[in-house]
């Protein structure tokens, strides 16, 4: 048994290795496709650790993913030397901060905003607590977008652009490499970085939930009163999951941010917060199996029917729009997967069983 689990294990590793070199002989896009599956794959696990493991619902989690994505943009582009001479000053050559400072300040910054949430919110649950995250989400995103007067910080509706690729040891993601011959697009060095942060945060997340904190979160989960009356220190606890699920907010910010070159206030609508809470929902809620599978369909699903929408709209003679219609599609696909699987694709085994009772 152990020995086939080994096979599959490795099977599963090559694959994984050989897909955006597949991909790539069909056009970067689809590569491109893979790489923002793996970034909201990113942002699902952290949600799941509010949502899933603390059944905190969180509607606002998306101002994590932006404050993320801005701290990265700042520390790695001209826009602060351009707009203050003091750094400018210090910073000749332009701030473009290495890979080591940028990424601890993305996640310690979005960490110190989800403490900050939590606060608040400690007393609130189910409905009350989903507004008020629903609308610190969108102050966050309101603050982006207003924050360029009277001192331009967030360069406001315009957006921030130039914003440097990451480097590590020497090798830039942002230029393609060439190995005996074979060329490797920047795309798929970049799959290859989000496939890294997706296992490391997989293992985070699956020796979270077997640990101490995990029991205490999932007991807080189902039933917070009798939690409490065990001793748990639920204050705490809860603070504990905004923060680290806002940690992985803030990385996979800082990751968009460098693959994207480009981030403006759009890319951070309440739409993408209830697309992640809906691949959770999707995949099965705190099963991290079902969760990266969630995430997968969620992200890939509308770029691969485009090839389904826009014959449709031509058998139509264009009288449906094409991006109307595919989002019909996404609808009508989750609404069946709901109906076929309440519980979701993959659900946990043991969510929503009550343990055995043992005769005497």
């Amino acid at each position: 048994m152990k020995q086939k689990q080994i096979i599959i294990f490795l099977l599963a590793a090559v694959g994984l290795l050989l897909t955006p070199l597949i991909l790539q002989s069909f056009g970067n896009a689809w590569v491109r496709i893979a790489d923002m599956a793996l970034l909201y794959v990113l942002l699902a696990l952290g949600l799941n650790i509010v949502v899933g493991y603390a059944g905190l619902l969180d509607l606002g989690y998306v101002a994590f993913f932006a404050i993320g994505a801005y701290m990265y943009a700042l520390l790695a582009s001209p826009h602060l030397t351009e707009n203050f001479p003091a750094i400018a000053a210090m910073f000749p050559d332009g701030l473009h901060m290495p890979i080591w400072v940028i990424i601890p300040a993305s996640a310690g910054l979005a960490g110190l905003f989800g403490v900050l949430l939590g606060a608040p919110t400690l007393r609130l649950r189910g409905d009350y607590l989903a507004i008020v995250t629903l609308g610190f989400g969108e102050i966050i995103r309101v603050f982006m977008n207003n924050l360029d007067r009277p001192i331009n910080i967030t360069n406001g509706p315009k957006g921030m652009g130039e914003i440097d690729s990451l480097s590590f040891f020497g090798l830039n993601f942002g230029h393609s490499i060439e190995i005996g011959g074979y060329e490797i697009a920047s795309v798929s060095l970049y799959f290859y970085l989000f496939l890294v942060l997706v296992l490391f945060s997989v293992l985070i997340s699956h020796r979270l939930q077997l640990s101490r904190v995990g029991r205490a979160w999932m007991a807080i989960r189902e039933d917070e009163i009798a939690a409490k009356a065990m001793g748990i220190n639920t204050r705490n606890l809860k603070l504990l999951a905004f923060g680290m699920g806002a940690t992985f907010g803030g990385v996979s910010g800082a990751m968009f941010a460098s693959f994207q070159g480009f981030i403006s206030p759009e890319s951070f609508s309440l739409m993408e917060s209830i697309m992640i809470v809906a691949m959770i929902v999707l995949g099965g809620i705190g099963h991290l199996p079902g969760v990266i599978m969630g995430a997968i369909a969620l992200s890939a699903l509308p770029e691969v029917l485009r090839y389904v929408a826009d014959p449709l709209q031509s058998m139509t003679g264009g009288r449906l729009d094409a991006a109307i219609l595919r989002q019909l599609l996404i609808a009508s696909a989750m609404i069946g997967v709901m109906l076929v699987r309440p519980r979701g694709l993959w659900p946990s085994p043991e969510h929503g069983k009550s343990l055995a009772s043992t005769k005497p």
